[in-house]
């Protein structure tokens, strides 16, 4: 019994993963490389369909017409029998951009092979090798495919900066993604998009994180993040050299059904004596600025002049379009946004990024203020998601019922990621947490007068001390006691129900009912008119902040492991230590996008009543959470009553 015991233990999730449904992962192989005794003076090749899989252009196997390729700059189209011919330069990706219909072999890890990387002396001594010397330019590349009928109507998950730096956060990536994955139907499901930031700034990890990732049997994409940078490459072109070993091009595109994937880069670094920003200056530590390249936008004007118009442009980059988490900032949206804008037009358009650990939902016409100055631009031109992160605010929070920290992002989401239901060129994006089920879709929660004060508190410790610290901070979770229960001063000095939808938008409605009365519209805190970012305990998630409020990990010690097993490690090896105190002030969720709110009224009787959410989403789709609450005349002894013991 014991062996058969640790025998099902050591087969992990290799044991869901056989249980689950899959997409055909057997298509296993590489781009075909030819090489000569002599350089070839131009990119060549063939785009074949491999009727015996084996990635190589054998005798009989036929070129495939009408197929886009490109060499991060030029696009050309394939010819009658399928070969292309491109100018080459050093340090360039060669690539193809999948066509509907058809598959490229994957690795052993489930990373489409697409491209080929051509730097003949290879990447700078880079901390984590980046690319090996590839010498001269091979007599020809070659591109496999298979047929692959996917169809119009399929499935993406897209994740946020899952951004471990550690082994241990590795570890919580199996526990959320790689369980998640091994567990569902993945039929259905063509892509896995990850939006920058796979990783925390020690690349070598990456072989792990993939490893997990593949046991969901689906194609993974990746988009380059400010975490995923050689930190210690000297200029923007060697940055991202050990990303493009582990995972292809910064940039490049890919089709599925009607859609027209499209990843960009959008992290240059270092910016130093390049972007006309004080962060960027020649004098200041080296740093990262979100801007999309020349060559880049070159490239894409190229790769869309090739799509017909009315195919669904998908958008991925790392750094936001724009955000309203840091509306005001420079460094963390898209300086030349506006030359994005003209690029895209009035096709239709999807944008999604990472990076902020927020979700963030921008329809076209939404902004607010900051962002013309940040991005030359004003409201949004076309939709644009900011998917969360699967890391949330960075792995920090106490452990949850999976044993991994709750993570409650800066804007009050749980830690989560999207599915995105693909119909022809339409589709319906729908947020998921790890725990919880699609229909959970919100939380709520009460601000009143004893929150206000108590969250004017928090905020003003975090204010004067470093966090973590081993000043005690002034209020606690314990101190908020039950924050539903309600006094009848609560309710004559404005309580208001929060409720924080996780996937709202400015088309949501929001409205609720208390025991069984009539509906009370609830308001959305930000109208995104152009309006400043609203922010302090008026404009906070009770909720998300009472969570965030008390990190109990960072107390934890013991005597056999000391120093070295307290609290917990995060960032480039930041040990969160001391008191039982809040997370850092600009984590916190003292403002919200996706925030509703009503005043409860002011004449509720005392006793126990239902509260009844219900939100219904830019897709049409109504989802409920009902709640209990208490009214009284003022807070009982909520402690151990010792006087019946007298």
């Amino acid at each position: 019994m014991k062996k058969l015991t640790l025998t099902l233990l050591l087969a992990g999730t290799s044991a869901f993963a056989s249980g689950a449904t899959a997409k055909d992962a057997s298509y296993v192989g590489s781009v075909d490389v030819v090489r000569g005794d002599q350089a070839a003076e131009m990119a060549s090749g063939t785009v074949f369909v491999d009727t015996n899989r084996n990635s190589r252009l054998d005798e009989g196997e036929t070129g495939l017409a009408g197929v886009l390729v490109s060499n991060g700059k030029e696009v050309v189209i394939t010819g009658p029998d399928g070969t292309y011919e491109l100018p080459s330069y050093d340090d360039m990706n060669l690539f193809i951009t999948k066509p509907a219909g058809y598959a490229t072999p994957v690795s052993e890890d489930m990373v489409p092979q697409f491209n080929y990387v051509h730097k003949v002396a290879g990447s700078p001594d880079l901390r984590f090798g980046g690319i090996d010397p590839t010498g001269p330019l091979p007599q020809a590349v070659n591109f496999p495919l298979i047929e692959d009928n996917v169809g119009d109507d399929f499935q993406c998950l897209v994740f946020g900066d899952t951004q471990p730096y550690s082994n241990a956060e590795i570890s919580y990536v199996r526990k959320t993604v790689g369980n998640m994955l091994t567990n569902r139907d993945n039929s259905r499901t063509e892509c896995l998009l990850f939006e920058g930031d796979v990783m925390g700034d020690d690349l070598s990890l990456y072989p792990r994180f993939k490893k997990i990732v593949a046991t969901g049997g689906v194609p993974q994409y990746y988009v380059a993040g400010n975490h995923d940078l050689d930190f210690d490459a000297k200029s923007d072109a060697d940055s991202f050299d050990t990303f493009r070993r582990e995972f292809g091009p910064e940039y490049y595109s890919f089709d599925i059904g009607q859609v027209h994937f499209v990843v960009l880069d959008d992290v240059r670094y270092p910016c130093n004596g390049v972007d006309a920003h004080a962060f960027c200056d020649l004098s200041a530590k080296p740093s990262y600025n979100g801007v999309i390249s020349e060559r880049q936008l070159e490239w894409l004007k190229n790769d869309l002049a090739n799509v017909p118009a009315d195919k669904l442009i998908v958008l991925n980059a790392h750094i936001p379009f724009v955000t309203y988490t840091d509306a005001s900032a420079q460094k963390h949206q898209v300086d030349n946004l506006d030359k994005l804008y003209d690029l895209i037009g009035d096709r239709p358009a999807l944008g999604l990024s990472g990076h902020t650990h927020t979700t963030e939902q921008i329809l076209p016409g939404e902004f607010f203020a900051g962002w013309e100055e940040a991005t030359k631009t004003g409201p949004a031109k076309f939709h644009q998601i900011v998917t969360g992160a699967v890391s949330g605010s960075w792995w920090a929070g106490d452990l949850n019922n999976s044993g991994v920290p709750h993570g409650t992002q800066r804007l009050g989401s749980p830690r989560g990621y999207y599915v995105l239901d693909f119909s022809g060129p339409d589709y319906v994006d729908t947020y998921m947490t790890f725990e919880g089920t699609k229909d959970d879709q919100m939380h709520v929660s009460f601000n009143t007068p004893r929150f206000r004060s108590w969250a004017e508190k928090l905020v003003g410790y975090t204010e004067l001390y470093d966090v973590p610290s081993d000043v005690v901070p002034p209020v606690t979770v314990n101190d908020l006691g039950d924050m539903d229960m309600l006094t009848k001063d609560d309710l004559a000095d404005t309580t208001y129900v929060a409720i924080n939808v996780w996937n709202g938008s400015k088309d949501s409605k929001v409205s609720f009912t208390i025991s069984g009365g009539p509906a009370t519209e609830a308001k959305r805190t930000q109208k995104g008119q152009g309006e400043e970012v609203l922010d302090g305990p008026d404009y906070a998630d009770p909720f998300a902040l009472a969570k965030q409020s008390t990190n109990g990990r960072i107390a934890v010690k013991s005597t056999e492991g000391g120093d070295a097993t307290a609290g917990f490690y995060t960032w480039q090896g930041t040990h969160w230590t001391g008191v039982a105190g809040p997370f850092q002030g600009w984590m916190l969720s003292t403002k919200s996008s996706h925030l509703w709110r009503a005043e409860l009224p002011k004449d509720l009787p005392a006793g126990v009543h239902t509260l009844e959410v219900t939100t219904t989403d830019r897709h049409g789709r109504t989802f409920t959470l009902s709640k209990t609450f208490e009214i009284v005349d003022e807070l009982p002894q909520m402690t151990w009553q010792e006087k019946f013991w007298q």
